[in-house]
């Protein structure tokens, strides 16, 4: 009965958030809650959220001080001058191009917003391709998987689920131990930036020795520019993320500093401070309140013993055999898995109770939760057609959502499997 309850509960908040009849916050509220009380444990609900928001709360705070901190940056234009130079440096060799566009990419998505890196990539970035003849389609792909493979950041959406699912450090547990096949995963989009630029430019041909480039990137000179403070903004960045790297300080306390010291250096005046915390507290206040609803859902769906129920069902219909390589499977699957499941249905409904069957034959959570952000909704964001983000991109690109997907998930695909190769060589992931 508690099994049958629990594959329910997730079964109907799946099709709830995929047919958009509930956000996704509502459904993560009420459908647990309802559940609870089938079961006849409506008594302890109050526990049973608390200690879930509890425990989901270092994220929650880590998440909104990211938010904030890269975004009084931004604000200040400490971007600015790195855009510029690369827009300037790649001139009119589609190669260098194709690589600036992979730079630039994974440079805005430091922030770990999707909406955001398209915004500000695609629209600069066009003017050079029209310019250049090169393919809208090939921008929107390596825009993509630029960003796509950032978004394993532990402060990106899916580590964070992935740590709050968990019960898990998303830095330390998560992110760390994966940090060499990231930096394989980023270069293998520089490699396949190459490769397209290669081809645009054999594509071009002759046709580029008669073109001019004109590149103009507007630096909005406002009061909000601290370009002289460029380089103390750079070396907070990087502080911020040795600290995190390092795991000296908690996440949240690191980015709680960090967005501190950037208010304080940038906005020294409290009413600046309060208006640029005012400008970014609509997207952090989203994000940090659906992840709470999730840990609502995490308290009630472990406090009433539903994901240890499923877990032991799973158990029954898992062969020993494939039991033991559960994270190898995920890793294989979780880039495809990202035009199935949004991020809030596979990391919050459908990792937890793989995650706990993987348990029971000796294999670690973190390992299921490693493997899964290597794709899912990490590379196979941008093309899933489950995020508004995608069809932000291939909008400002110009692009059909069908031959978006036909000419990049090949390519995100094959940085999900290499990322997932190094994992398993360097023993990041264990079978």
């Amino acid at each position: 009965m508690l099994s049958l309850v629990a594959f329910l509960t997730i079964l109907l908040i799946l099709v709830l958030i995929l047919t958009k009849k509930l956000s996704p916050l509502a459904s993560l509220i009420i459908v647990p809650i309802i559940a609870t009380v089938v079961i006849g444990q409506g008594a302890k609900l109050g526990t049973y959220v608390v200690d879930g928001i509890k425990s989901i709360a270092p994220t929650g705070v880590m998440f909104i001080f990211a938010i904030l901190f890269f975004g009084v940056l931004t604000d200040a234009g400490t971007f600015d001058p790195i855009i510029s130079k690369i827009l300037k440096t790649v001139g009119k060799d589609p190669v260098k191009v194709a690589i600036g566009t992979a730079i630039l990419a994974m440079l805005v998505h430091l922030d770990g917003s999707g909406a955001v890196t398209f915004v500000i990539t695609v629209p600069a970035l066009l003017p050079l391709y029209k310019q250049l003849n090169m393919s809208n389609s090939v921008l929107a792909t390596i825009v993509a998987l630029g960003a796509g493979t950032m978004n394993v950041v532990p402060w990106g959406g899916p580590t964070l689920r992935a740590g709050s699912a968990l019960g898990v450090d998303s830095t330390q547990d998560l992110f760390v131990p994966i940090l060499i096949p990231w930096v394989a995963g980023i270069i293998t989009v520089l490699i396949i930036a190459f490769i397209l630029g290669k081809r645009e430019k054999a594509r071009l041909a002759s046709e580029l020795e008669n073109i001019k480039v004109d590149v103009q990137y507007d630096v909005e000179n406002n009061e909000l520019k601290r370009p002289k403070l460029f380089p103390v903004n750079v070396l907070l960045i990087v502080a911020a993320l040795v600290l995190l790297i390092k795991g000296t300080f908690p996440p949240a306390v690191v980015f709680m500093m960090a967005t501190a010291a950037a208010l304080l250096i940038n906005y020294p005046k409290v009413k600046d401070q309060k208006e640029r915390v005012d400008a970014h507290a609509k997207e952090a206040l989203m994000m940090a309140s659906l992840l709470f609803a999730a840990g609502s859902f995490i308290g009630i769906m472990s406090g009433t013993g539903m994901i240890s129920s499923m877990a032991e069902s799973l158990v029954n219909i898992i062969p020993a055999s494939l039991g033991s390589k559960l994270p190898l499977l995920i890793g294989i699957l979780a880039m495809p898995l990202s035009l199935l499941f949004d991020p809030d249905s596979f990391y919050f409904g459908v990792l937890p109770v793989i995650a706990t069957a993987a348990a029971e034959f000796g294999v670690s959570a973190v390992d299921v939760g490693r493997a899964a952000i290597l794709g899912q909704m990490t590379v196979g964001f941008p093309v899933s057609p489950l995020t508004g983000a995608t069809f932000l991109l291939i909008g400002l690109a110009g692009v059909d959502l069908g031959d978006h997907q036909k000419k990049t998930i090949p390519w995100a695909y094959l940085i999900s499997i290499i990322m997932l190769a190094v994992s398993l060589i360097i023993g990041a992931i264990s079978l």
